[in-house]
C-alpha cells in the first residue's frame, strides 16, 4: 500500500520565472495511467532511481502514464514573445530519486506537433519527437463532462491514438492507494522529471503548477505504439487502463533551460 498524502504538503507558491521560463495553457489535457508488472521497466532508467510502485491485486506494479493535450498560449514569462499553439504527448514514469527522496517522473520521450520541436531537441539535446496531431474534443460547459474525446498521433517514433468518455456514473478508483487524495497526489502533481538526452546525457527539468482538478474517465479504445514496441504494455492490456483522469484546461510554468545532471 502506498503511504497517505496530503496536497497541503505538496503545494507551494510558484518560484518567480526568470529568464528563459515559459508559461502555458494545457487544454484538453488527460493522463491515461497503466499498471504493469515491475519488471518491464527493468534497465529503462539509471540505478539512481528506483520505480515508485503500487500493489495491485496483490502484485507489485510500476506506472506509466500517457499525456496529451494542446498547448495554448505557450509564451515567456519575462519578455514579450510570441504565443504558440501545439499538440503534445508525453510519456511518464513513475520513479523516485534515490539521491533526494523526492517522487518524479522518468520521460521515455515526447511527441511534439510544431516547428519549434527543433529548438528542444537540437538545442537542449530532449528526446522529442515529430508528430502530426488531431484533437476532435467537445466539452459540454454545462455538465461539466466531455461529450467527446478523440487524439489521433501520426508518428514515426510513436504514433498513437485514444478516445475516453465521461459520464455522471464515473468515480475515482486507484487500487494500492489509502484514499483517492493520496493518488491524486502521485499521479498529478510530480514536479521533476528525468530523461536521458538524445546524446545519452541524463538530463532534468522541473515545471510548476497549482493542484490539477482532474476527473475520473473511461477508455473506449487506445493504441500507442511506443508502448508495445518497447514491451511495457501490450496492445491488449492498453484497452484496461488502472486509471483514466481528464481536465479542460490548466495552467504550468515550465523552468529552462533543462539541465545537465553530472
Amino acid at each position: 500500500m502506498q503511504e497517505l498524502r496530503r496536497f497541503k504538503d505538496y503545494l507551494y507558491d510558484r518560484p518567480k520565472p526568470t529568464g528563459m521560463d515559459v508559461v502555458c495553457g494545457l487544454k484538453h489535457f488527460s493522463i491515461i495511467t497503466y499498471a504493469v508488472p515491475a519488471d518491464r521497466f527493468d534497465s529503462i532508467f539509471p540505478a539512481r532511481f528506483k520505480l515508485d510502485t503500487v500493489m495491485v491485486d496483490g502484485e507489485e506494479k510500476g506506472l506509466i502514464s500517457v499525456v496529451p493535450f494542446i498547448d495554448v498560449d505557450f509564451t515567456s514569462t519575462v519578455y514579450p514573445f510570441p504565443t504558440f499553439t501545439m499538440g503534445q504527448t508525453n510519456y511518464r514514469i513513475y520513479i523516485i530519486d534515490t539521491e533526494t527522496g523526492e517522487r518524479c517522473v522518468w520521460f521515455l520521450g515526447t511527441t511534439l506537433d510544431s516547428w519549434t520541436l527543433a529548438v528542444p531537441r537540437y538545442l537542449w539535446s530532449l528526446p522529442w519527437h515529430s508528430a502530426k496531431m488531431t484533437f476532435d474534443c467537445q466539452f459540454d460547459a454545462a455538465t461539466g463532462k466531455y461529450v467527446k474525446y478523440s487524439v489521433n498521433a501520426e508518428s514515426e517514433w510513436a504514433a498513437a491514438s485514444v478516445s475516453l468518455a465521461q459520464n455522471t456514473t464515473e468515480t475515482f478508483s486507484f487500487a494500492g492507494f489509502p484514499d483517492t487524495e493520496s493518488a491524486l497526489v502521485y499521479l498529478t502533481h510530480p514536479l521533476a522529471g528525468f530523461y536521458h538526452r538524445c546524446d545519452g546525457k541524463l538530463g532534468t527539468y522541473r515545471v510548476w503548477h497549482k493542484r490539477l482538478e482532474v476527473q475520473p474517465a473511461s477508455l473506449i479504445a487506445a493504441n500507442f505504439k511506443l508502448l508495445s514496441d518497447l514491451g511495457i504494455v501490450t496492445l491488449s492490456e492498453q484497452n484496461h487502463p488502472y486509471s483514466v483522469l481528464i481536465e479542460p484546461l490548466n495552467t504550468f510554468t515550465i523552468y529552462l533551460p533543462p539541465k545537465v545532471v553530472e
